[in-house]
């Protein structure tokens, strides 16, 4: 009944994730007019929008709480939900952790649209002060900073201290060489098309260099991951073979000094591994 009961769980929880993703896509497809179209009633339509509005503000880090009380419910006792209750502030912050990486990158690459649209700009026959609104507009490199930037550079002010201010958002550290290259140009007359050509040519080097690095680490993150979910799939197969795991492990006192243990090493592994990779990406950098 143990691995009937887990197993149906499972199978709920993949088929709201199936759910979600086709809802998903649905919505792509069907978005017209800054609304979903939904088939179906008025009301159906109501009721579909609202039920999206809530499983979006669902984050992945709440899926802990729910596997806790799941196998609370399963082995009788309050320690899983404790554990999935730690684990949501946990997965919280790897959320956001990857939030602000997913928004370095794209600064950066915004950088380079900057780099590459102000040259094109420039060869058109446009001074660097007046090129640098559609280019900045156009590639959004400048983010938060651009109005105050966009300021300098129409009125006459220090457009260089503007970059370099700029250059302080994450994943913005390419505006500093822009503003070296300007300040160059401005003060010695050199050319700022040639210049920005190399600084963009040294981004995008920087950036396949990542890139490249970060697919050469995949595997090995993928076999941590899968490493670390083993002890998950060996106590699915005792249950399938008849045995009560959860009752060895949160009932009697040997399971429990397992339980601590192997948690307390499972976590260690997989901070070690990360930490490997995150020195081998800042070493590459």
């Amino acid at each position: 009944m143990s691995a009937g009961t887990a197993a149906a769980c499972l199978g709920t929880a993949a088929w709201l994730l199936a759910g979600q993703r086709a809802g998903a896509r649905r919505a792509r497809l069907l978005l017209a007019g800054g609304e979903p179209a939904v088939s179906g009633p008025p009301g159906r339509a109501r009721v579909t929008r609202a039920w999206g509005r809530v499983r979006g503000r669902l984050r992945a880090e709440w899926w802990a709480l729910a596997a806790g009380a799941v196998l609370a419910l399963l082995g009788a006792s309050v320690l899983p939900f404790a554990a999935g209750a730690a684990g949501v502030p946990l997965l919280r912050r790897v959320r956001l952790a990857h939030g602000e990486r997913r928004d370095r990158e794209h600064r950066g690459d915004a950088v380079i649209a900057l780099c590459g649209a102000l040259a094109g700009e420039m060869r058109a026959g446009r001074q660097p002060g007046e090129a640098l609104s559609p280019a900045a507009r156009d590639s959004g490199g400048l983010g938060d900073a651009q109005a105050a930037v966009l300021a300098a550079a129409r009125f006459g002010g220090d457009v260089p201290d503007g970059l370099v201010a700029a250059a302080r958002q994450p994943g913005a550290e390419g505006l500093r060489g822009l503003a070296a290259c300007w300040r160059v140009a401005v003060d010695q007359g050199a050319g700022l098309t040639a210049g920005l050509d190399r600084l963009e040519a040294a981004l995008r080097a920087e950036r396949d260099q990542r890139a490249d690095l970060r697919a050469q680490l995949a595997g090995a993150r993928v076999t941590a991951v899968m490493l670390a979910g083993l002890p998950a799939l060996g106590l699915g197969l005792g249950a399938a073979l008849g045995t009560d795991p959860l009752h060895v492990l949160l009932h009697t006192p040997s399971g429990l000094g397992c339980l601590v243990s192997g948690g307390v090493l499972e976590g260690l592994g997989l901070w070690w591994v990360q930490r490997i990779m995150r020195g081998a990406e800042e070493a590459a950098v």
